[in-house]
């Protein structure tokens, strides 16, 4: 999983900068640094995550063309004996 890097002394240092009241400031970094780590926990796929389903539809794409061959089978020794 992915991270993002938030440096709240900067951002509380230009809330300040732009005239919010320190309180504030922080009170606003707590509150979006909160947000973002809630965000990061709902995150979209890594391409990790996109490789190894990648990896996993392969498997069941050789898997199910197994058992599709093996019901064929059947079904052709079935008419073909009669």
């Amino acid at each position: 999983m992915s991270t993002i890097t938030f440096d709240t002394y900067k951002f509380i240092k230009k809330l300040k900068d732009a005239g919010v009241s320190e309180a504030q400031a922080e009170a606003e970094a707590d509150a979006l640094s909160a947000a973002l780590q809630e965000s990061m926990q709902n995150q979209l796929a890594t391409k990790s995550d996109i490789y190894r389903m990648e990896k996993e539809l392969l498997l069941m794409k050789w898997m199910l063309g197994t058992v599709l061959a093996g019901i064929l089978a059947l079904i052709l020794k079935a008419f073909l004996n009669n």
